[in-house]
């Protein structure tokens, strides 16, 4: 490996489509157990790496030189190797620094917990410190033990909070479901900051934005430390203006484009449709249910009931929401149960396909809406929700191409 990101779990890693974005090496992906990190660092058989999750302390006693910031904060997370000699950066406090100021702006004088103590922490620590926060700030820990509070502490005597930062890999692919922390108390709780990036909004992110706080996960982040460690590859001056190019661009190759909508509003089509002209993979969950059942959904409903079907499609969309890159089509029921637009939004963009009553016809394939009386009377229960749960809201009584089109417009813009 010449160049690329070593870590102990790394299979929800973005960096190699990252760094193919900023510079021409090519940049490999290596999982590194505890055991062989040493040998690995002795042999010193490469020229740049990044340093992620569980290392980033751990690699420091192998470094002939670290920088002053580095050393400051007492984590690395790039590495270069010359001429034999290994030279230790932190490229994450300007990654954290860029992500803080991208959501929120300046924090100077507000009240900051840091939830966890491991190399990210300390980084959090050093910028929000550096930003002006540094009379009021919080380590939060489960054992609360070296100059941290218990997560307890926090809940009681805390609440006063205004921006909480996540450096825990909680709710980090596969545990998509996981949230890091509760802030329902945290009445003056202004930002929230989550180093994690995959998926691309955690629940901890979303429970903030449900409640009309800024906040933002960590994928921006992860794409301005590669522009900065990738100038420490190259010994070259970093170009921010790529920071917020490598970003966007990531974030479209990645985000679902997701389809909500009644029975009928087209939706598999349109996403058959989106699948062609954006590369990205169709999925329909209505099919995914029937290829795990080998049973239609008429027939399943008859045997097993809505209850239990509710249930199915709930673990179907909450397995098929971590996976990234796919435009997916959902049952028309789905928005029925929160906990699905919840996962769903974890890595998708949900765009509700808005089919006038009129248009919308009843099937024989759709047990809750299979005449034109039952088909109104779920319009008039769901309307509200499909609207209330959309990011955005797409006219689908047009032409398949044109909304199809429009959709794409709209997500890569």
């Amino acid at each position: 490996m010449k160049y690329g990101v070593i870590g102990e779990h790394l299979k929800h890693s973005f960096s190699k489509e990252i760094h193919s974005k900023i510079a021409d090496y090519v940049y490999e992906i290596k999982e590194i157990s505890p055991e062989n990190l040493e040998d690995f660092i002795k042999e010193k058989d490469f020229y740049g790496i990044n340093v992620t999750i569980p290392y980033k302390e751990k690699v420091i006693p192998y470094l002939d030189f670290i920088s002053d910031s580095a050393k400051k904060i007492g984590a690395v997370n790039t590495i270069v190797n010359r001429d034999g000699k290994l030279f230790g950066y932190n490229t994450d406090y300007m990654g954290m620094r860029e992500l803080i100021i991208k959501t929120y702006g300046e924090i100077k004088d507000k009240k900051v917990l840091i939830l966890g103590a491991g190399g990210t922490s300390k980084t959090a620590h050093s910028v929000v410190s550096d930003m002006d926060a540094r009379n009021k700030i919080l380590k939060v820990t489960r054992s609360g033990k070296d100059a941290t509070i218990t997560y307890d502490e926090a809940y009681k005597n805390h609440t006063d909070a205004q921006v909480i930062i996540n450096t825990t890999p909680v709710g980090m692919y596969p545990e998509n479901s996981d949230t890091a922390f509760d802030i329902s108390a945290f009445l003056s709780l202004e930002c929230v900051i989550d180093a994690v990036y995959n998926p691309i909004r955690t629940r901890l992110v979303q429970s903030a934005k449900e409640r009309g706080i800024k906040a933002e996960a960590g994928l921006f982040m992860l794409s301005a430390q590669a522009v900065y460690a990738s100038a420490v590859f190259t010994g070259k001056d970093p170009d921010k203006t790529l920071c917020e190019k490598v970003f966007s661009e990531v974030l479209s190759e990645k985000e679902n484009i997701v389809l909500i909508g009644m029975p009928c509003s087209g939706k598999t089509t349109v996403g058959k449709e989106l699948a062609k002209i954006t590369e990205k993979k169709f999925v329909d969950t209505d099919c995914e249910i029937v290829k795990k059942t080998g049973i239609d959904i008429p027939t399943y409903f008859q045997k097993y009931g809505e209850a239990n079907f509710r249930q199915l499609e709930k673990e179907v969309i909450e397995e098929i929401s971590k996976i990234n890159s796919q435009i997916i089509a959902t049952g028309g029921g789905c928005i029925l149960d929160f906990e699905n637009v919840r996962n769903l939004r974890s890595n998708g963009k949900i765009y509700f396909l808005d089919r006038s009553l009129e248009n919308l016809t009843p099937t024989a394939d759709r047990p809750l809406s299979s005449d034109k009386e039952s088909l109104e009377k779920r319009y008039r229960e769901r309307y509200s929700k499909y609207v209330s749960y959309a990011d955005s809201i797409i006219d689908s009584n047009r032409p398949i191409s044109e909304v199809a089109n429009d959709i794409k417009g709209d997500f890569y813009k």
